[in-house]
């Protein structure tokens, strides 16, 4: 018996050894290195393609308590995850040239995967798990368009530059997580009033890269939104966005900043850090530009400039049931982005969800369907909710996830809220006959 998989991304990957460790064969297909995507920059397996930070690492935080279920449930990627964490406050942030190479290696030493360096062009038959991600090539786009007999959704998602540390001035940076938690993990580059206008007009008038005619109408994913078009919502967006700088203060000076730019380690050497927040489609000129004008980075060095490109996610309500099984076809999964699930973390839950259903489907087990009042069981609900008529890719959040009842003076004590629907959350979780 064996398992095809498409896609060696993070939720690829995790469905692999999900299954491996269960002691089923999977051929695992990536088309990567013989054919790249645009975004990616290897041929290496669960590969961080904008950010490295998974989010956050609190269990009182949607992102955080996910994590802790996919502990529980056994995940294997958020382990190598944490063994390859760079310092990021809070959140839980990985070298990413390390763990995808830590990833890589222990799929192809693993006995049960056999890797296929190959485009898939069409869903393959048999036991089949589709992890191709957001950048799937044409041919299966079209595979699967076919198959699903509607169109493709999609949203466009854009990369944040990343520069070397030596080249950031640090007379004017300064280290500091926000409201000092935790220790002092990223670099603050402070502006003025004077300083953050001048930023924003050279913004707001560089010039971007040129779309292409099938991405005229551009549907952007709302919490990853580019900067210029953040930007193009008003003068303070940013301030009470990403450059926001409340909780930010350098303690040399002791002064309130009217806003600041935030970087996060993207290496374990503390080499190399990507900007939080700065994804963008600008011209290359332009960003160079933009990011010497802000304060510490006037000789800044670039690594890696920011890009777009159109993320594709199929239209889950309609082809979905809440174990990622395929309503018309039971030995076809879904996992990862292309669901419609967005984030590291949400990618690497699913896959691992879906790995586990499809060992149980092998193994004549009823299928595992969370419930509502776990977070990854909330996310695979509302992705596969027939009455959704306007789906858009969404990641973990509170929202979604089943409400609690509290006392009528408590119903405002946020803290208390989470810390009960984490306490549910991870009851529910314990209380699965999960097996391996």
């Amino acid at each position: 018996m064996e398992v095809n998989i498409i896609g060696a991304g993070l939720a690829g990957s995790e469905a692999a050894l999900q299954l491996a460790k269960r002691g089923i064969k999977v051929n695992l297909y990536e088309m990567r290195p013989q054919k790249s995507t645009g975004a990616h920059k290897t041929g290496k397996f669960a590969e961080f393609v904008c950010s490295n930070s998974l989010g956050a690492s609190d269990c009182t935080n949607a992102s955080g308590l996910l994590k802790k279920e996919m502990e529980l449930l056994g995940g294997e990627l958020i382990n190598i995850a944490r063994k390859c964490s760079v310092p990021a406050g809070n959140a839980l942030a990985t070298d990413r040239e390390l763990f995808s190479q830590t990833v890589t290696d222990i799929i192809k030493n693993n006995e049960f995967i056999n890797v296929i360096n190959e485009e898939s062009e069409e869903i393959p038959q048999g036991f089949t798990i589709v992890a191709s991600g957001p950048l799937t090539s044409d041919k299966l786009a079209n595979s699967i368009k076919e198959f699903t007999k509607s169109e493709h959704l999609y949203f466009f998602d854009a990369i944040a530059p990343i520069i070397e540390a030596e080249s950031i001035d640090f007379k004017k940076a300064f280290w500091a997580s926000r409201y000092d938690k935790g220790e002092a993990s990223y670099i603050n580059c402070p502006m003025n009033k004077e300083e953050y206008e001048k930023f924003y007009n050279i913004l707001i008038n560089s010039e971007r890269i040129e779309l292409k005619d099938f991405e005229k109408n551009a549907k952007f994913f709302e919490s990853c939104l580019p900067i210029e078009v953040l930007a193009s919502r008003g003068i303070d967006t940013l301030r009470f966005g990403p450059m926001k700088p409340i909780g930010l203060v350098d303690k040399r000076t002791g002064e309130k900043n009217y806003a600041v730019v935030q970087l996060r380690q993207d290496n374990s050497a503390k080499t190399l850090f990507n900007l939080v927040g700065f994804q963008t489609n600008l011209k290359w000129p332009s960003q160079k530009e933009l990011l010497r004008s802000i304060p510490g980075l006037e000789n800044v060095n670039i690594v890696r400039y920011g890009v777009m490109h159109r993320n594709t996610f199929i239209n889950s309500p309609k082809i979905l049931t809440p174990s990622l099984q395929s309503r018309s076809r039971k030995d076809l999964f879904f996992a990862g982005q292309i669901t419609g699930t967005e984030g590291y973390t949400e990618s690497i839950a699913t896959g691992m969800l879906a790995g586990i259903n499809m060992a149980r489907l092998i193994r004549g087990e009823e299928l595992l369907i969370l419930p509502k009042t776990t977070v990854l069981g909330a996310l695979t609900h509302y992705i596969s909710d027939e009455n959704q008529t306007k789906f858009q890719p969404i990641n973990s959040n509170w929202g979604i996830i089943e409400p609690i009842e509290l006392p009528k003076k408590e119903r405002k004590n946020k803290k208390l809220k989470a810390e009960m629907i984490t306490q549910r959350a991870i009851q529910a979780v314990e209380s699965l006959d999960i097996g391996v």
